[in-house]
């Protein structure tokens, strides 16, 4: 049996956010850091994920696995049991990512200081 995927995985302040470069689209890297340890259902995926929307979340699923990332297996059974798994390719993107991570936590102060004067700059030319 796996360990469950613990509902505070992700913090709603998390560097991932932070991070300028995108993995596929916003929930794709989160996606695949949860499914780094083996195969899970869409409900156990949904836990950590609890922000984004299940659309979304089928929509991030899809775009991994028409992207070579992630397969979908379906089981037989009533109901039928869906997983989802890092494919060769997926696996591939966990070293990359936690670099990108580690750098947006070395740099979260000055990500969050360039926003905000951006967005402040925006505000002033309105």
């Amino acid at each position: 049996m796996r360990e469950p995927l613990p509902p505070d995985m992700f913090d709603e302040i998390c560097p991932s956010g932070l991070a300028p470069i995108r993995f596929g689209d916003k929930w794709a890297p989160l996606v695949i850091a949860c499914l780094e340890h083996g195969p899970r259902r869409f409900s156990e995926l949904r836990v950590p994920l609890r922000r984004v929307t299940p659309k979304g979340l089928t929509k991030s699923l899809r775009g991994l696995e028409r992207d070579g990332l992630v397969s979908r297996t379906s089981h037989p059974g009533t109901p039928p049991r869906v997983e989802y798994e890092l494919t060769p390719l997926g696996r591939s993107l966990l070293e990359p990512m936690k670099v990108v991570c580690a750098w947006a936590g070395e740099h979260w102060e000055e990500l969050l200081d360039a926003r905000e004067a951006y967005d402040n700059r925006l505000r002033e030319a309105r």
